[in-house]
């Protein structure tokens, strides 16, 4: 236990001197050779990329996908809307949003078997209040089926 530290110090220690050298040479080659040194760091600077900048915003965001797939005929999403049909579908993103901020996967699973029972995501909890007859382990795979899908569609 106590290598292990030493060891992870050593490697912080390293890292820090490599990018205090980095920063060196970065500052000799301005001394050097003025503004020219930008091309020592930066491929085809000369090109058009100022020209071309934003041509690849025909591609849809994160919330047109997310909103594409609420909308769509998909199995998962039909459930969703149907379990969650009392909400928008802005309110349903906003929701998806947080689950998917989650840290680990179980935690983001259970965020969204909250989201879909109605009850209260707390970070670290994955109890939620189910005094309603809601079947939960339907809810559970429902939430499964859901983190999957999103993660197809989000990359």
């Amino acid at each position: 236990m106590v290598k292990e530290i030493e060891i992870k110090k050593t490697d912080n220690f390293t890292q820090y001197l490599e990018h205090l050298e980095a920063g060196k040479r970065l500052q000799e080659d301005w001394i050097n050779h003025g503004i020219d040194c930008v091309d020592l760091y930066f491929e085809d600077i000369d090109s058009d990329w100022l020209q071309t900048w934003g041509d690849d915003e025909d591609e849809p965001g994160y919330i047109e996908k997310l909103t594409a797939f609420l909308e769509s005929d998909d199995i998962v999403a039909v459930k969703v809307r149907q379990q969650l049909q009392d909400k928008s579908i802005d309110e349903i993103i906003a929701g998806l949003e947080d689950c998917l901020s989650q840290l680990t996967e179980n935690d983001k699973i259970f965020a969204a078997k909250d989201l879909l029972v109605g009850g209260v995501a707390v970070l670290g909890s994955n109890r939620s209040s189910s005094d309603e007859g809601i079947d939960e382990i339907e809810m559970l795979d429902l939430a499964e089926d859901l983190m999957e899908k999103l993660r197809e569609i989000l990359g």
